[in-house]
C-alpha cells in the first residue's frame, strides 16, 4: 500500500474525486478495502460520519481510523474482514459503494460485485476507482512508474462486463486525472436474483 505522500501527490484534493463519483452528504457509504483511509477520512467529513471502512488489513484499519481522526470526522463502523464477507458486518443497507485501487486484483470479481449489490439499497450506486489501461511506465508518480502490472489494469469496458453480471447496470465513467478513472453502477433491485448465504 503506497503511503499518503504517494498518494497526495496523486490526489492532492481527494474530496474533490469523491464528489466526482457523486457521491453526497445525504449518503450512507461504505469505503470497501479502504487501505490507510485516504478516501475515508474526507468521506466522513462529506456525508457527516454515515461511513463503513472495510479492510482485510488490521494495520489498514489502524491507519484509517487515525486519518478520520486527524479529520475531526467519525465512523459509524469499522471491519477487519474479507470483502466478499460485507454482509456479515455492515447492518444496514447502504446508498453507496466506494472500491478503489483494488477490484483489477480481485480474484473472482463478479462474485464480489454480486455481495455489494445485495449490499445496496434501491437504487444504490457503485463506483470501481481503476488505474486507467496504460502501460505502467507511462503512469509516474514521484518520479517512477507505479501502480499495478500493465496486465492486471483493466479498461473501464471490461469492468463493465464483471460488474454487469452481477446485476448492476452501468451509468456513467468519470475521468479522474491524472491516471485513473471511476465506473459507476445502479442497483435495480428485483432484476437479479439475491446473492445465497454462504
Amino acid at each position: 500500500m503506497p503511503d499518503r505522500h504517494w498518494w497526495a501527490a496523486l490526489w492532492p484534493n481527494p474530496m474533490a474525486v469523491l464528489r466526482a463519483l457523486g457521491i453526497t452528504p445525504n449518503m450512507t457509504v461504505l469505503d470497501l478495502c479502504c487501505g490507510n483511509g485516504y478516501f475515508t477520512a474526507p468521506l466522513a467529513r462529506l456525508v457527516a460520519g454515515q461511513v463503513y471502512a472495510l479492510d482485510i488489513d488490521p494495520t489498514m484499519i489502524e491507519q484509517a481510523q487515525a486519518a478520520v481522526a486527524r479529520e475531526g470526522a467519525a465512523a459509524k463502523g469499522w471491519f477487519c474482514a474479507d470483502a466478499r464477507d460485507l454482509a456479515a458486518h455492515v447492518p444496514e443497507k447502504l446508498d453507496f459503494v466506494l472500491i478503489a485501487n483494488t477490484f483489477h486484483g480481485v480474484p473472482d470479481q463478479t462474485a464480489l460485485a454480486r455481495v455489494i449489490a445485495d449490499a445496496l439499497s434501491s437504487e444504490g450506486r457503485l463506483a470501481i476507482v481503476n488505474w486507467c489501461p496504460l502501460a505502467r511506465e507511462e503512469t509516474i508518480v514521484l518520479g517512477a512508474p507505479r501502480g499495478p502490472k500493465t496486465d492486471m489494469r483493466m479498461s473501464p469496458e471490461s469492468v463493465c462486463d464483471a460488474v454487469s453480471t452481477a446485476g448492476l447496470v452501468p451509468t456513467n465513467v468519470v475521468e479522474l486525472p491524472p491516471y485513473h478513472y471511476g465506473a459507476i453502477f445502479r442497483e435495480t433491485k428485483g432484476n437479479r436474483t439475491p446473492v445465497s448465504a454462504h
